[in-house]
């Protein structure tokens, strides 16, 4: 057993020493000339946000057949990210004058399809060390449609690690059929002074993600809501006025209304079974509080958005400052919502429905949360 241990810790030993020499995009840090990856992402009309296609949709240079692929959840994969590898060779701290891509040639579906999507202003969107890039396909000139061929990769850097990255496009081309369209890409490599913790502000910052509120809408909609609300009430006020008045009598005029009472018929039957105990008070007491909790989480929800303090992006926070705002987000919604759910059902259980019920309290505040 010792020399076992032994070889085990000596390995252990070999895997702390060395570890610092490979580099990956899971711990960010780079080796001169270590390979980094650029991932290409989705391609959609810029003035619809919400549609976007794989990025390859478009004709342009095709990977090889041992193309990795990165998906980041569910999430993603439903927002239409999937990160595919573009295999563009870009090494870290290495400039690159001018490369070629690949060769591009036009024929009439290919020109097609680029037209479609220039019209359309087609936005493109790559990733480099989970740092996105954004750029066009093309743009439309006077008389013809033309074709960015050149992409420019400037990346910052300080030490072994990636701060920024942006893309610059270059040298447009004619569309026309039966044209080769030589694809190129330079990279630059710039030190820079900024900290590692610190990469994500610009993006973070709230200019740059500024949304408009439809105020109007909202408006409109809120109101649209009253004005129905008010309507049917007062349907239900000229259909049922004969009954309001019917239970509203005084006590000396309870024969009346025991035989009025006795001569009701249809759905009327059971206004006395509101009050009687179901089978599963239990289950319905927890899916009580399960819809509360949920009820509870679209409100905050929305008014988080509202105020401004949500943030929607395909991006890692690294910075312990960062993160906990957010986890005291998620602390309060959590606690908010679960002791509102243990509430709820609690109260529908005991005093609506089952009062004198001899039945764990404890059993039955924690159901909802394990339905949830």
């Amino acid at each position: 057993m010792l020399p076992t241990a032994q070889s085990f810790s000596l390995l252990f030993a070999f895997l702390l020493v060395v570890s610092p020499a490979f580099a990956s995009e899971s711990d960010h840090k780079y080796q001169q000339e270590d390979p980094v990856t650029l991932w290409v992402n989705k391609v959609g009309p810029y003035n619809n946000p919400q549609e976007t296609y794989n990025y390859y949709s478009l004709p342009f240079c095709q990977p090889g057949s041992n193309a990795a692929h990165k998906w980041g959840g569910l999430g993603e994969v439903l927002g239409g990210n999937e990160l595919i590898d573009s295999q563009i060779e870009i090494k870290f701290q290495k400039n690159v004058d001018k490369a070629s891509i690949c060769e591009l040639e036009l024929d009439a579906a290919k020109v097609k399809q680029f037209k479609d999507a220039i019209e359309s202003t087609y936005w493109f969107e790559f990733f480099m060390d989970d740092l996105p890039l954004w750029g066009f396909v093309g743009e439309v000139r006077p008389n013809k449609h033309v074709l960015f061929t050149h992409k420019i990769i400037i990346v910052k850097y300080n030490g072994d690690q990636i701060i920024h990255v942006n893309l610059t496009q270059d040298n447009p081309k004619p569309l026309e059929v039966g044209k080769t369209l030589d694809m190129t890409y330079s990279v630059k490599w710039i030190p820079t002074n900024v900290t590692y913790a610190r990469r994500f502000d610009i993006y973070l910052d709230y200019p740059f993600f500024e949304h408009q509120i439809h105020w109007f809408s909202i408006f409109n909609s809120f109101m649209m809501v009253i004005f129905l609300t008010g309507l049917v009430s007062m349907i239900l006020m000229r259909t049922l006025r004969n009954d309001y008045a019917k239970y509203a009598r005084e006590d000396d005029d309870l024969e009346t209304l025991e035989r009025d009472v006795s001569e009701e018929s249809g759905w009327k039957l059971v206004h006395g079974d509101v009050f009687r105990s179901p089978r599963n008070l239990v289950l319905l007491s927890a899916l009580v509080g399960t819809g509360a909790q949920l009820a509870m989480l679209i409100l905050l929800v929305i008014l988080l958005a509202i105020i401004g303090m949500l943030y929607v992006g395909y991006v890692v926070i690294s910075d312990l400052n960062e993160i906990f705002p957010y986890l005291c987000q998620c602390l309060f919604h959590m606690l908010f919502k679960n002791i509102m759910a243990s509430f709820c059902a609690f109260y529908f259980f005991f005093f609506s429905l089952c009062l004198g019920c001899s039945f764990s309290w404890l059993r039955l505040t924690l159901r909802p949360h394990l339905m949830a």
